[in-house]
């Protein structure tokens, strides 16, 4: 599977979407990217976290993910190197690592997201892997729709698709000056529950 072809599965899969969303950062864009139409056929996953596994370091010891969305992709790429692999929720509204998972000190961790807009979830995991008093190597996503300003993890960033996307802050969101509703996906858009 090369970039072109990953871009033409998320098209093929509904996973490239366009209207009017509100995204996890509170920006307004046109288009939103909800990479787990993608990664809900096991064979794209595998291969999108071959592909992703194989830009990372070679002397890793550790895959740490956000929930929810960095979940399949991390464990696809922990999975491609025999790596073990943790990932963190929130807990009162930040990232915390639960279910007995801590991050050994030393550890060499690359942090993998589905998508990266403005870093931020990915932000706060490099946070927990270096309170842990672990190395973080490098960060990685599916998606960078961040463009030409990717955020500094203090590592390496790599992607498979770059994807420029346009977004507003709500009160310039030309969308909303139209008067179009938006709807926040998030995961609620495969469940036709809630962020609409």
């Amino acid at each position: 599977m090369s970039a072109d072809s990953l871009t033409d599965m998320l098209r093929a899969t509904g996973a490239i979407l366009d209207g009017h969303f509100v995204l996890a950062s509170g920006r307004h864009s046109d288009r939103y990217i909800q990479c787990a139409l993608l990664l809900a056929h096991t064979p794209y996953a595998a291969a999108a976290g071959a592909l992703l596994a194989a830009k990372l370091p070679a002397d890793l010891d550790l895959v740490v993910s956000p929930a929810v969305g960095g979940i399949i992709i991390g464990h696809e790429v922990a999975r491609a190197r025999e790596l073990p692999f943790l990932f963190t929720e929130r807990v009162e509204g930040r990232m915390a690592l639960r279910r007995g998972f801590s991050i050994p000190a030393g550890a060499r961790v690359a942090i993998v997201e589905d998508v990266v807009t403005t870093g931020g979830s990915l932000l706060e995991v490099a946070g927990l892997v270096r309170a842990a008093g672990a190395e973080l190597v490098a960060a990685a996503a599916i998606v960078d729709r961040a463009g030409d300003a990717p955020p500094d993890f203090g590592a390496p960033f790599h992607s498979l698709v770059t994807l420029k996307v346009r977004t507003w802050d709500p009160a310039e969101c030309p969308l909303c000056a139209k008067g179009l509703p938006a709807e926040k996906p998030g995961s609620g858009h495969l469940t036709g529950k809630g962020g609409r």
